[in-house]
């Protein structure tokens, strides 16, 4: 499949137009769709094999492969040994044979990969979070809107039927206004505040360029292939590696945008590694279907003190006016339990999914549109990572979301990051999307 056009729907099987337009009116959607979508997966291990052994049952073509790791990347090669292989994704996006690109990388290198494959007019599927900061994350929505390319981040709960089946709850009204949501989760992606000293990089990991863009950090063990979440030059402790998952159904459920303040508390700052624990509030507006609202996150064994919650070692808990509904991934309980027992479930109101991938697939061949484009998961991203930057500042802030502004200088400075030599000039070059 080469440059599939988004509204392509049918097949030319005569060389008459009309001809061919009629036929396909009376096909099913399956048979007029365009040929299969060819895909380039940039990070082969962990995740992305996770990802990898989803293309083809969803009805795409694993393409190209890449990784900078040799041996995180060994498993997948085996598996498709006829799939071309690169160390460097840059090499993909010169593919003109390639329609799509899936990135399943450590979340510094999400931006760069994202925001270059859409400017060569690739389709994006992106692990979460989006992006390692806010600034990344408000750039890829606008620019995915710019170029009207089909996008999906990857918070597979989203199409799970337990999630939807909350979604319809809370807002059939069931338990009244939600005046405040409570999310929490038992991991901890924090650490003792001290940058590792520096190692011998292994043979077969390119490091260079697993650093990507980002300013130079000494090679250490503790970073690859999995600890580099507790590292703020990598990744953004427990709120960035797991708020997009457990909050994704407030922000859904709640119809959320962005917040106007936020707040966070929790371990000893450092400048080198997360939190162990941590706190995060989040103030939203009323709109047009709610009245204003608080959103509260938990992690590291921290939890709120609501009475009458299950001690769920994970969770939302959506605290109404007439009553509770507490959630995880696959479970969801009314509380008070005696308040609700009989009642009439809302009728279902959200289309049941094809799949997240496939889902995403469709899209690109023209059949509907992904529940998680870049913009809904872009904004749970931003709204995610600001809870991070109120933390790292160490004080609340008031957020113009418009202006791209906060109140508090020092939580400005953390809404973005400077790239390295070799990649600044690409990089920077997409601020052009920042207030689209």
């Amino acid at each position: 499949m080469h440059h599939i056009p988004l509204n392509r729907r049918s097949f030319v099987i005569s060389s008459t137009a009309a001809t061919a337009a009629a036929l396909a009116a009376r096909l099913p959607a399956k048979a007029a769709l365009a040929d299969k979508v060819r895909v380039g997966v940039i990070g082969i291990g962990g995740r992305g094999m996770n990802n990898l052994i989803e293309i083809e049952p969803a009805g795409g073509v694993v393409a190209a492969l890449c990784d900078v790791d040799e041996a995180r990347g060994a498993e997948a090669r085996k598996k498709w040994p006829t799939v071309p292989f690169e160390k460097d994704f840059r090499k993909l996006l010169d593919r003109k044979d390639l329609d799509a690109i899936l990135i399943a990388t450590p979340d510094h290198s999400h931006f760069a990969p994202a925001a270059m494959g859409l400017d060569a007019g690739k389709h994006i599927y992106c692990e979460k979070p989006l992006t390692h900061t806010v600034e990344e994350a408000r750039i890829l929505r606008n620019m995915a809107a710019v170029k009207k390319l089909q996008t999906q981040m990857g918070t597979q709960i989203h199409s799970g039927d337990n999630y939807r089946r909350v979604v319809e709850i809370i807002q059939s009204g069931l338990i009244g206004d939600v005046k405040e949501a409570h999310v929490w989760c038992a991991k901890s992606w924090g650490g003792n505040g001290q940058q590792p000293v520096g190692e011998k990089v292994p043979e077969g990991l390119d490091y260079d360029l697993w650093l990507g863009p980002i300013q130079p950090v000494p090679y250490s063990k503790e970073y690859v292939p999995f600890n580099w979440r507790k590292y703020w030059a990598f990744g953004g402790g427990t709120l960035a590696d797991m708020g997009c998952h457990f909050i994704d159904l407030v922000f859904w459920a709640l119809n959320l945008d962005l917040p106007t303040r936020i707040a966070a508390e929790g371990t000893p700052v450092s400048p080198y590694t997360a939190a162990t624990e941590l706190t995060a509030h989040w103030d939203f507006a009323a709109n047009g279907n709610r009245p204003a609202v608080k959103v509260h996150w938990y992690d590291g064994g921290r939890k709120p003190a609501v009475e009458g919650m299950h001690k769920w070692d994970n969770g939302v808990l959506f605290v109404g006016e007439k009553g509770m509904v507490q959630a995880d991934y696959g479970r969801y309980s009314f509380l008070p339990k005696e308040k609700f027992e009989g009642v009439k479930l809302p009728e279902p109101t959200i289309e049941k999914t094809k799949g997240h991938w496939k889902e995403w697939l469709l899209a690109i061949q023209g059949e509907g549109k992904p529940l998680c484009s870049f913009d809904y998961s872009a904004r749970l991203t931003e709204m995610v990572l600001l809870g991070t930057v109120a933390y790292r500042a160490g004080k609340p802030f008031d957020w113009d979301a418009k202006n791209f502004q906060a109140s508090d200088p020092a939580a400005q400075a953390y809404l973005t990051k400077t790239y390295r030599e070799g990649w600044s000039e690409k990089l920077s070059g997409f601020k052009q999307y920042l207030k689209s």
